[in-house]
């Protein structure tokens, strides 16, 4: 799977982002990122925020470990997550030894 890697403990995620959908959902593979629909709308940096908060709660870690590195301001992204508790169990994300 190329949409993430691994960069010492860190999770770097890259993702596509549809905002506005009914659900908030990690939904999987689309390719090179991961598709990933939320709830917020894409106004005022309510979408960034509220990925970040699903991405926390998700990977089990503060909001404070979550970063958005690159795409503020379209739908594809590149997140980072610094050293995630746990995993979503539809992902198949491997952590290296």
């Amino acid at each position: 799977m190329s949409w993430y890697r691994w960069d010492g403990d860190d999770l770097i995620l890259d993702c596509r982002l549809q905002p506005k959908a009914s659900a908030d959902e990690l939904v999987g593979d689309l390719g090179d990122e991961l598709k990933i629909r939320i709830t917020a709308p894409p106004v005022d940096g309510k979408a960034n925020a509220h990925l970040v908060q699903f991405l926390a709660k998700a990977f089990g870690v503060s909001k404070s470990r979550v970063t958005i590195e690159k795409g503020e301001l379209g739908r594809s992204k590149r997140v980072r997550i610094q050293a995630p508790g746990k995993f979503p169990a539809n992902l198949n994300i491997i952590k290296p030894c």
